[in-house]
């Protein structure tokens, strides 16, 4: 992918899944919702598999180990072993194990799948400040995690051991809601320390390279439904990205997307694996952008669309207009009145 300012979705004359040797799919809002499958992942996934295509499902989540996560999606129709899985604490263990020795003693504020990731590197999981760690990390614990644990860190930070995150996304979405994630619960920490923690999760280049030395991609499609972290993942590791719409983005945060959250391509849901990508035309002067029988410009203080078509190929269209008029900024156009008209 090039790093240039990208202006619009891109087109595919051939399938993702035979354009691409791998995908890295994130998981919740993509794969499944509340724990169960979303609509068409199953099928969409098998059919992509069978054609060749390598599945790695990629998730920020630190709690669960990669065996649980495999388990999990098992259940739901999508065989998966514990080597498809890449989480944000493998991550944050390999870049810890590159900074402190072997067999050094690692606090951890968080759940098993933290444990076991440094284990997995060689490292010694322990419970106190006072048990003279070379280092401390942090991973989304559940909701469960007792306050002393940020306590134990913070102390531990404050004399001057090294501090490692898994992640900082603020929120999670459980079956009620939206919770607070671990971004949420590093703040706490960092507001007791006043330090900074190294980060290893999405959209930071470590998780990207952790997912590279697992599956040995050279051609990887990222499948997420995030612009700031599947997206922008995608853009700081230089490859090519899928949005699909079956998450926490919409048509108006999309169209308002700076470049590093600008996706490659966009589509409704997992099906858009087994698809290719329509191609959008024009250059915005006059005649606008033209993606199936919609027609996007920009105006002077909105987006205008007309024609008729598939609603999809409207928003590709929208976000040529939008994503050209904004250049290296964020497109400040009302699109309301057009995307109310596509249905999104």
């Amino acid at each position: 992918m090039s790093q240039g300012v990208r202006t619009r979705p891109e087109g595919s004359g051939q399938p993702l899944s035979e354009a691409y040797d791998t995908a890295l799919l994130d998981l919740d809002g993509v794969v499944y919702a509340g724990g169960s499958a979303i609509a068409h992942a199953v099928d969409s996934l098998a059919q992509a598999r069978s054609g060749g295509m390598r599945l790695a499902y990629v998730t920020n989540n630190a709690l669960r180990t990669p065996d649980t996560v495999a388990g999990h999606l098992t259940e739901l129709g999508i065989p998966t072993g514990a080597d498809d899985v890449i989480t944000s604490a493998q991550a944050v263990a390999r870049l810890i194990s590159e900074q402190v020795p072997a067999g050094a003693r690692v606090l951890v504020i968080g759940g098993e799948g933290l444990r076991v990731a440094l284990r997995e590197r060689g490292l010694v999981p322990v419970e106190s400040a006072d048990d003279d760690p070379a280092a401390v990390v942090q991973g989304f614990g559940g909701p469960d995690l007792p306050w002393g644990r940020f306590a134990e860190a913070s102390y531990a930070v404050r004399r001057g051991v090294p501090w490692f995150a898994s992640n900082t996304d603020l929120t999670i979405p459980s079956g009620r809601g939206i919770a607070p994630g671990n971004g949420a619960a590093v703040e706490v920490v960092r507001i007791a320390t006043g330090a900074e923690p190294q980060v290893a999760g999405k959209p930071l280049p470590p998780m990207h390279r952790e997912t590279i030395i697992r599956t040995g991609a050279e051609r990887p499609l990222v499948v997420g439904d995030r612009l700031d972290t599947d997206i922008e993942g995608a853009f700081n590791g230089g490859v090519d990205s899928l949005l699909v719409l079956t998450g926490v983005t919409d048509g108006a945060q999309l169209l308002a997307a700076p470049p590093h959250h600008r996706p490659t391509y966009v589509d409704a849901d997992l099906r858009g694996l087994l698809t290719g990508q329509p191609e959008i035309t024009g250059d915005g002067a006059g005649a606008g952008f033209r993606c199936g029988g919609w027609t996007a410009t920009a105006g002077a203080d909105r987006l205008e669309l007309t024609g008729d078509g598939e609603a999809l190929d409207g928003l590709r269209a929208l976000c040529a207009a939008a994503w050209t008029a904004a250049g290296e900024g964020s497109c400040a156009l009302d699109g309301g009145k057009a995307l109310a008209r596509l249905g999104l």
